[in-house]
């Protein structure tokens, strides 16, 4: 029986006898290969076409539709002599400074009260600081110009007890705290990230060494927090430089400009805009921003002497901070109730009624009129329609284009590799207002963009992106934490770079790529300000509406839109949740 089994298997070998797949090729180029090109290719083309306009037309006399114009440096000095806008520089840099710091004094201790200290129902506290994120900075303004503007119902119910209100919303301060409340939950998310992920064995060691729950704070947990908030502090520093509608609420009524508010005024406003003094204020904060983010990646080269993630990592052990941590608890409650909650409870209630003042019981005022009116007219309707078009889109096209961009950059062996991610990562160093104007002018120079012009796509192509390095960024974690041996495996096997990810990778990307629509989609719900220059009477946002609304003098019919996104938003994310729950990882 032996002998027999032997003759049997003599002369066999390991290997399989199916034969190695064959892939078509083009010109003998490999499918993967022609993937890995268009979508660079796509990536370059997206991130270029709204710089390109911008830049030639802040050197032409004319616009750029008129061949009679001549190159020229005159905007520039226009710009900087007789346009005032040294003034429109030194509030967009007290902005947003101030925005930032506020940010930061915000964020960074309740971060570390969250996530290292025995904080009273810290697990509800940290969740319910997130809450801002899921609220667009625009309808954030519109709450709290309700309660705390000159004649909010808080302010008038100060006034009446003290005399007189101690805060000024339309100031720049005013500006920077409601911004700040609305950016507070980014940097937050990365210092809890960090802190999470962190060993603790180096606050053991303190604790050895003596040091009370304070100095250890200050000592050893703050430090190592440095990478998250240079990080932090650069893009909140960036997104206050390109932010539009707290800008636009606050300070175009006591006539006080920024950045934003300077292109919108003199670009979307203007009977006859200086298109070449336009695109010169375009190239300027574009170039700003683009330099802002160049020294986070110079200062974050060497944050590899943060690591404190080693191989056994110590489970931490939170700090009794005593009778501070109630402070703590109730500092948080107060960020949460009137940073957001009242002013969206406000806005809530505001919709449902003719009039909201303290000098009128509102409860006489209660009416269904201003949802009567959104739901009458057939361009607000149209509003709500296109932005969960766009958004609902733009989610699967740009996590789609995202993912794509992480196996080139991360999984392959593509020359461009790490030039693809950069394109990927770029558009966030480019204010949605510059991405407007821009894909306007691309559209109406280039072959073929009329088509696209005054369209649902050219909208989706603009939100995209702005949405494509939160995509980006949300992706690459998860496909970090897949062994290469998977890839090494499936190529002994015969298969080729795109079969690798059709067979392999596709799978264990699921909830990473369910997770990046989730974001994409709350974020292009959100945006608008791109939509200012691009919409036209049919492809309204509900953005581009609530200001109309809001320069009509229809505060209700804000305030009933503004409700329904925050509705719609708050459905998506609750089943989204649903869905993704037992999917930490994504």
């Amino acid at each position: 029986m032996t002998s027999l089994l032997t003759k049997e298997t003599a002369g066999t070998t390991p290997t399989s006898s199916l034969p190695a797949p064959k892939y078509p090729r083009v010109f003998g180029v490999g499918r993967g290969r022609i993937v890995q090109y268009g979508v660079f290719v796509v990536l370059a083309i997206f991130v270029i076409a709204p710089i390109i306009p911008i830049l030639y037309q802040s050197i032409r006399t004319k616009p750029l539709y008129d061949a009679a114009g001549l190159f020229t440096a005159g905007n520039y000095v226009h710009l900087f002599s007789d346009a005032g806008f040294g003034q429109v520089i030194l509030n967009t840099a007290i902005f947003a400074v101030g925005t930032t710091v506020l940010t930061l004094v915000i964020a960074i201790p309740m971060a570390v009260l969250v996530v290292r200290t025995k904080l009273p129902f810290g697990n509800v506290l940290g969740q319910s600081m997130q809450w801002p994120f899921f609220v667009s900075s625009l309808i954030l303004g519109f709450g709290w110009i309700t309660l705390y503007g000159p004649a909010g119902f808080i302010s008038v119910q100060v006034r009446q007890l003290i005399g007189f209100v101690p805060w000024n919303l339309y100031s720049l301060p005013g500006m920077a705290v409601t911004e700040a409340v609305g950016l507070a939950p980014i940097a937050y998310v990365f210092c809890v990230n960090a802190l999470r992920q962190a060993d603790a064995s180096l606050e053991s060691a303190a604790q050895v060494c003596g040091s009370g729950p304070l100095r250890i704070l200050f000592r050893v947990v703050i430090p190592l927090l440095r990478p998250p908030i240079v990080y932090a502090s650069i893009l909140i520093f960036s997104m206050s430089l390109e932010t539009l509608s707290v800008p636009l609420l606050y300070g175009t009524p006591v006539r006080i400009q920024v950045f934003s508010t300077f292109l919108y005024t003199n670009g979307l406003q203007s009977i006859s805009p200086d298109y070449g003094v336009l695109g010169a204020a375009s190239t300027i904060i574009l170039v700003v921003t683009i330099a802002t983010v160049a020294i986070q990646a110079k200062v974050l080269k060497n944050a590899q002497r943060f690591i404190s993630v080693r191989g056994k990592a110590v489970r931490p052990r939170l700090l009794d901070l005593g009778w501070v941590k109630w402070v703590a608890a109730v500092a948080i409650v107060i960020y949460v109730v009137f940073g957001a909650l009242l002013p969206i409870l406000g806005l809530f209630f505001r919709s449902f009624t003719l009039i909201f003042t303290p000098l009128q019981n509102p409860l006489q005022t209660l009416t269904l009129a201003n949802y009567q009116r959104i739901f009458t007219y057939p361009v607000y309707i149209q509003s709500i329609t296109n932005s969960l078009t766009v958004a609902a889109i733009g989610a699967v096209l740009v996590s789609a284009l995202a993912l794509l961009a992480v196996l080139i950059a991360r999984r392959s062996t593509f020359r461009f590799g790490r030039a693809a991610e950069y394109l990927a990562l770029m558009p966030q160093a480019i204010p949605g207002i510059i991405v407007g104007i821009g894909f306007f002018w691309a559209f109406a120079l280039f072959p073929g963009g009329s088509i696209v012009q005054g369209t649902l796509a050219a909208i989706i192509i603009a939100f995209g992106l702005r949405a494509l390095p939160t995509a980006f960024g949300s992706i690459a974690p998860a496909i970090m934490q897949i062994g290469n041996e998977l890839d090494n495996a499936a190529r002994t096997s015969g298969a080729d770079w795109f079969g690798v990810f059709s067979r392999v990778l596709r799978s264990l990307l699921r909830p990473a790529f369910v997770g990046a629509m989730i974001l994409v989609f709350v974020t292009m719900i959100k945006e608008y300000s791109a939509a200012l220059f691009l919409s036209s009477a049919h492809t309204g946002v509900i953005g581009t509406t609530m200001l109309e609304l809001w320069v009509q003098g229809n505060t209700g019919s804000v305030a009933a839109l503004a409700s329904l996104q925050i509705a719609i938003t708050a459905v998506f994310v609750a089943v989204a949740s649903l869905f993704m729950k037992g999917h930490t990882h994504a």
